[in-house]
């Protein structure tokens, strides 16, 4: 046997596969012979008809299929020899029998060669979230105000308030459309926008009250038109928490906690846990982002279409499953792209960062994994997790999971990091 490679670009290569007629002659009689058993033709018993007849009339087919195999079976072989990275599947493209010899051709993309820039240097900040007593409350606060009690009040309206308006709707030349006016309209200002138009003009507005508003087309809209409204505030609603009660907390706890005290240390918990995961990840999303930018390395496409259907199921499983009729998940596809090029940069990196630093999963960082992942959780013993992480269904997920970490370990070690003490950000229930 022998073979050619060729640099097509930074990411394509071709494959040149010369075979004698002593390497392919088998592989042929042997597709041939399975041809024979099973074609039937008339005048011939199943099983006896000549190889030139199978030949004449199955041979381009059978010289497909003996190329397909061969082409499959020695790629592999040379891939490994010639320590070739392929990101994807190889592509037949063309072959040709001749009488002393067969010549395959393969195209296939590749993990392209490059060295990472030095990312010493680099600084990056990390939030530091702090729980107050109040962040504490407040978040209560949100957790009781599913038992809360919408009532009127004579206030001017908040950010967190509904308020019920009639409206007149009009042109941008300020006359009045037939059959748009709408009584008894319920806007919950608490899930508006802070820049929609209709929010910024009833903060404040309290019953009685008659606001004007102005809704201009998108940016993007070229066709679309300037309305005006005419906005009276009929009520104003607030929403009156109830009292925490022991038997109130019961309920919305579904029975965890009984005890006033102790749910607000499990509350104050939940809030550092969550905090300090958001000031972690938001971190490592800042290094890995530095890292893409610096780092412009070219993508096979091959990788880059398979983050982006992803990224696809992903925006499926968020329609149940599938897009509703008449989406245009082209024009979805199209606002992935960018993304997807992202993921598969970094990809590429974090393997070079592990090539580089000669990291490995071993058993025994499995055993530390499941180790820790059971003081989490005190009902869950070491020995079963670890024989769920070492079984084939998840150990490829595991083991990826434990070298993230690693990679993030060397990359947090290398660089500068300086923490800086943030509020908890403000949300809504």
């Amino acid at each position: 046997m022998q073979h050619t490679t060729k640099n097509v670009s930074e990411t394509e290569q071709q494959l040149e596969i010369i075979l004698s007629a002593e390497e392919f002659t088998p592989e042929l009689n042997n597709e041939i012979e399975d041809a024979r058993k099973n074609v039937q033709i008339k005048g011939f018993r199943k099983g006896h008809v000549p190889t030139g007849m199978i030949r004449k009339l199955m041979g381009p087919a059978i010289e497909a299929t003996v190329a397909e195999k061969l082409a499959s079976k020695h790629f592999g072989e040379i891939a490994e020899k010639e320590s070739i990275k392929p990101a994807g599947r190889a592509q037949l493209d063309d072959f040709t029998f001749g009488d002393e010899s067969l010549s395959i051709t393969l195209s296939y993309e590749i993990h392209p060669e490059f060295e990472l820039k030095d990312y010493t240097g680099y600084s990056f900040v990390e939030d530091i979230y702090t729980v107050t007593d109040e962040d504490v409350e407040n978040e209560i606060n949100l957790i009781l105000k599913s038992n809360g009690t919408l009532i009127s009040v004579e206030a001017p309206a908040e950010a967190g308030d509904t308020v019920i308006a009639d409206l007149v709707k009009y042109d941008a030349e300020g006359n009045e459309l037939e059959d748009q006016k709408t009584e008894n309209h319920h806007f919950n200002l608490e899930y508006l926008p802070e820049d929609n138009p209709f929010r910024e003009a009833l903060v404040g507005a309290k019953a009685g009250d008659t606001v004007k508003v102005e809704v201009k087309p998108e940016e993007d809209e070229e066709d679309g038109e300037t309305f005006k409204y005419e906005v009276t505030v009929k009520e104003v609603k607030r929403t009156e928490l109830p009292e925490l009660t022991g038997e109130l907390l019961k309920e919305v706890t579904s029975g965890k906690f009984e005890e006033i005290e102790p749910f607000r240390q499990d509350v104050r918990q939940q809030l550092e846990e969550h905090f300090s995961k958001k000031s972690e990840q938001d971190l490592l999303e800042a290094i890995s982002a530095k890292l893409i930018e610096e780092n412009p390395v070219p993508t096979p496409k091959t990788m880059v279409d398979s983050f982006e259907n992803m990224l696809i199921e992903n925006a499926k499983r968020q329609f149940g499953g599938e897009f509703p009729a008449g989406f245009d998940d082209r024009a979805l596809r199209a606002s992935m792209r960018p993304n997807a090029e992202k993921h598969a940069r970094w990809m590429l990196i974090s393997q070079k960062i592990a090539e580089t630093g000669n990291l490995e999963v071993t058993d025994e960082d499995i055993k530390a994994f499941a180790e820790k992942e059971a003081e989490k959780n005190p009902s869950a013993k070491v020995e079963e997790l670890l024989q769920a992480y070492m079984s084939s269904e998840f150990r490829d997920y595991i083991t990826d999971t434990i070298l993230k970490d690693k990679i993030y370990g060397i990359l947090k070690s290398a660089v500068t990091i300086q923490g800086e003490n943030k509020p908890l950000p403000q949300h809504d229930a």
